[in-house]
């Protein structure tokens, strides 16, 4: 039995023909004689060749890969952004080449490797911080890119977002429906446009009522768990009063969350709690949380599916895809 696979040499060998011949059938290009073409398809039967998909689709001029670059698989969100992009890529029949930002330098440096051997046929990205000028340059140079989480920055290439300024201010309205008056807020860092977009709806929501934030109960948080857990401790230790959290995610507020447990306040009656994105995470905490729903799945969907669009010959969208927030009440508000 032969232990070596076949090669395209082999079926050329036995037809007698070259292995270009071989290739243009295989790929169903070119004016070939008939006879010749029934020859090699029979060879290609008999000796049961199977052509590398991948070499298939380069003949073809795609490779059937979407690229997707991301800061890192830690961030909460991310995980649901990729299912939703992986659930559009894999409906039709395409694979995504995945490439993260974990080992900063090095890792953009392969990534590299990947676009200069056209590993994929377009791009879906998460922005690593300091790569949209890159990124951009990729855009113009004829990649078609997709950005998912523009975070404020607009870029002049396709993007799909959502409504942080607004999901924000229906986290403050909520809050002051409810009475509250004195929220403390959670940041994000405040380098990100979202955050600052998310910053900007709540105070908006609040002035709207007639209220101003105070500044005291404005903390620039990291985006974890334990972020959470120590300026809510800090803000317990201090002394300050609120009768609110609003974390610009939902796991700075299951941090939030645990703290005042620990310190004896009750949630929501001393303390109403609203976090960013509704992650499953949202439905589990104790008590479980009210959160801005963030559609980050639909937006993984449906930047994905721009990209196939635009494949099959539908242009790419010239202005932001926008989907909105909504905000979903649980008890960590109501009771």
């Amino acid at each position: 039995m032969r232990s070596v696979p076949i090669t395209i040499a082999d079926v050329a060998l036995r037809a007698g023909v070259s292995k270009t011949t071989v290739s243009r059938v295989i790929n169903g290009k070119g004016e070939l004689d008939e006879v010749t073409a029934a020859r090699v398809r029979a060879v290609i039967d008999e000796l049961g060749y199977v052509p590398s998909a991948r070499a298939v689709n380069l003949a073809r001029g795609s490779t059937r890969v979407v690229g997707m670059l991301v800061p890192s698989l830690a961030w909460p969100w991310v995980g649901q952004v990729l299912q939703g992009a992986v659930d559009a890529v894999e409906s039709e029949g395409y694979g995504l080449l995945l490439s993260t930002c974990n080992r900063g330098v090095e890792s953009m440096r392969q990534f590299a490797t990947h676009v200069s051997a056209k590993s994929f046929d377009g791009l879906l990205v998460i922005e690593p911080e300091g790569t949209l000028d890159y990124i951009a340059e990729l855009h113009d140079q004829g990649l078609p890119v997709v950005l998912i989480d523009d975070r404020g920055h607009e870029p002049r290439f396709p993007s799909v977002g959502t409504t942080n300024r607004a999901g924000a201010r229906a986290a403050a309205e909520h809050l002051v429906g409810l009475g509250r008056r004195r929220p403390l807020v959670i940041a994000g860092p405040y380098r990100f446009g979202c955050v600052q977009e998310r910053l900007g709806g709540f105070t908006d929501g609040y002035a709207a009522a007639g209220a101003r934030l105070d500044p005291a109960l404005l903390f620039e948080g990291a985006f974890t768990y334990e972020c959470g857990q120590a300026l809510a401790g800090r803000a317990v230790a201090e002394g300050l009063d609120f009768d609110a959290v609003f974390a610009h995610n939902d796991v700075m507020a299951a941090g939030a969350l645990r703290v005042l447990r620990e310190n004896g306040r009750r949630v929501p009656a001393d303390v109403a709690v609203v976090g960013f994105d509704d992650l499953p995470l949202a439905a589990q905490t104790e008590p479980p949380l009210t959160a801005v729903r963030q559609p980050v799945r639909e937006m993984g969907a449906v930047a994905a599916r721009a990209l196939l669009n635009h494949f099959n010959g539908i242009p790419l969208p010239t202005a932001p895809v926008v989907i909105p927030t909504t905000l979903t009440v649980r008890q960590s508000t109501v009771a």
